[in-house]
Protein backbone atom coordinates (compact mmCIF):
# COMPACT_ATOMS: atom_id res chain seq x y z
CA UNK A 1 0.00 0.00 0.00
CA UNK A 2 3.01 2.55 0.38
CA UNK A 3 3.00 2.84 -3.33
CA UNK A 4 -0.04 4.58 -3.22
CA UNK A 5 1.25 7.36 -0.99
CA UNK A 6 -1.28 8.85 1.61
CA UNK A 7 -4.36 7.48 1.57
CA UNK A 8 -7.29 6.26 3.62
CA UNK A 9 -9.26 2.94 3.09
CA UNK A 10 -12.86 1.76 3.52
CA UNK A 11 -15.27 -1.21 2.89
CA UNK A 12 -18.53 -1.25 1.32
CA UNK A 13 -20.76 -3.95 2.28
CA UNK A 14 -24.16 -5.09 3.59
CA UNK A 15 -22.19 -5.85 6.43
CA UNK A 16 -21.63 -3.11 8.02
CA UNK A 17 -25.35 -2.42 8.98
CA UNK A 18 -23.67 -4.42 12.14
CA UNK A 19 -22.01 -2.63 14.98
CA UNK A 20 -18.75 -3.09 15.09
CA UNK A 21 -17.52 -4.36 11.65
CA UNK A 22 -15.90 -1.36 10.30
CA UNK A 23 -13.32 -1.97 13.14
CA UNK A 24 -13.10 -5.52 13.27
CA UNK A 25 -11.89 -4.75 9.45
CA UNK A 26 -9.72 -2.00 10.43
CA UNK A 27 -10.85 0.31 8.11
CA UNK A 28 -11.31 3.84 8.31
CA UNK A 29 -14.95 4.04 6.14
CA UNK A 30 -17.68 1.74 6.44
CA UNK A 31 -20.51 2.47 3.86
CA UNK A 32 -23.94 0.07 4.11
CA UNK A 33 -23.72 -0.74 0.53
CA UNK A 34 -25.55 -4.39 -0.89
CA UNK A 35 -23.33 -6.45 -3.45
CA UNK A 36 -26.45 -6.95 -5.47
CA UNK A 37 -26.57 -2.48 -5.91
CA UNK A 38 -28.66 -1.38 -9.07
CA UNK A 39 -26.61 1.40 -11.21
CA UNK A 40 -27.99 4.31 -9.94
CA UNK A 41 -27.46 3.07 -6.89
CA UNK A 42 -23.75 2.41 -6.78
CA UNK A 43 -23.36 5.57 -8.71
CA UNK A 44 -24.63 7.24 -5.66
CA UNK A 45 -22.69 5.66 -3.30
CA UNK A 46 -19.72 6.40 -5.06
CA UNK A 47 -20.57 10.12 -5.10
CA UNK A 48 -21.73 10.42 -1.56
CA UNK A 49 -18.21 9.04 -0.59
CA UNK A 50 -16.32 11.91 -2.13
CA UNK A 51 -13.40 9.95 -3.52
CA UNK A 52 -11.53 11.07 -5.99
CA UNK A 53 -9.80 7.83 -7.06
CA UNK A 54 -12.32 4.60 -7.58
CA UNK A 55 -10.94 0.87 -7.43
CA UNK A 56 -13.64 -1.43 -9.00
CA UNK A 57 -12.95 -5.04 -8.12
CA UNK A 58 -15.59 -7.33 -10.22
CA UNK A 59 -18.69 -7.30 -11.83
CA UNK A 60 -18.80 -4.95 -15.22
CA UNK A 61 -15.86 -3.51 -14.21
CA UNK A 62 -14.84 -1.89 -18.07
CA UNK A 63 -18.19 -0.22 -18.27
CA UNK A 64 -18.19 1.43 -14.72
CA UNK A 65 -14.61 2.53 -15.01
CA UNK A 66 -15.05 4.06 -18.48
CA UNK A 67 -18.31 5.53 -17.28
CA UNK A 68 -16.10 6.88 -13.92
CA UNK A 69 -13.21 7.84 -15.45
CA UNK A 70 -15.95 9.84 -18.55
CA UNK A 71 -17.15 11.71 -15.79
CA UNK A 72 -13.88 12.93 -13.60
CA UNK A 73 -12.84 10.40 -11.25
CA UNK A 74 -9.29 8.57 -11.32
CA UNK A 75 -10.91 4.81 -11.77
CA UNK A 76 -9.31 1.81 -12.64
CA UNK A 77 -10.02 -2.06 -12.18
CA UNK A 78 -8.33 -4.40 -9.26
CA UNK A 79 -8.09 -7.77 -9.63
CA UNK A 80 -9.17 -9.58 -6.34
CA UNK A 81 -8.91 -12.83 -4.55
CA UNK A 82 -12.55 -13.07 -4.73
CA UNK A 83 -13.53 -15.32 -7.90
CA UNK A 84 -14.25 -14.33 -11.06
CA UNK A 85 -18.13 -14.18 -11.19
CA UNK A 86 -17.90 -12.64 -15.11
CA UNK A 87 -15.36 -13.84 -17.98
CA UNK A 88 -11.95 -11.68 -17.15
CA UNK A 89 -12.17 -8.17 -19.05
CA UNK A 90 -9.38 -5.52 -19.84
CA UNK A 91 -9.50 -2.36 -18.98
CA UNK A 92 -8.45 0.08 -21.11
CA UNK A 93 -6.37 3.35 -19.63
Amino acid sequence: MRRFGEYSDAFASGWMRLRGTRRRRGVDRGFVLSDHADWPGLLWAIEQTGAERVMVTHGSVDVLVRYLRDIGLDAQGFTTEYGNEEEPQEVAS
